[in-house]
């Protein structure tokens, strides 16, 4: 799918959850959810190529398949949590998709420690 349908259909997606919002509220909100599951789904599908492409690479060079684990776990992560917070901010709750978005930058940082932890070993190797 080319990123002109994937624009395509979250405008119309928003420009119906404005049109519905006169009405009731609710069903805009549902129609802009329907609109995210939709694009989500594609954003799945584009993320699969992604992972795909970094284990090819990852054949092609010597490196510790954790750290590719742990970069594919945080693009994940990144992406659900401005997915979820998205859909929190349209409903109304701006609060709760904050906490969302911290929650997931926390995570991201505790999965990095590992890593940064063994980026410092590496170099005090070389210093010494």
């Amino acid at each position: 799918m080319s990123m002109i349908q994937i624009g395509v259909i979250g405008v119309i997606g928003a420009v119906l959850a404005v049109q519905l919002k006169g009405g009731k509220t609710e069903y805009g909100i549902y129609v802009c959810m329907a609109a995210g599951v939709i694009l989500f789904s594609f954003i799945v599908d584009r993320l699969g190529i992604f992972a795909d492409a970094v284990s090819q690479i990852a054949s092609y060079i010597s490196l510790d398949a954790g750290y590719l684990a742990v970069m594919l776990k945080m693009v994940g992560i990144t992406y659900i949590a401005e997915f979820s917070s998205g859909i929190c901010r349209d409903a109304g709750y701006q609060t709760l998709a904050g906490q969302i978005e911290i929650f997931g930058k926390l995570t991201i940082l505790t999965l990095g420690l590992p890593v940064l932890s063994a980026l410092l070993q590496t170099v005090q190797e070389f210093l010494s």
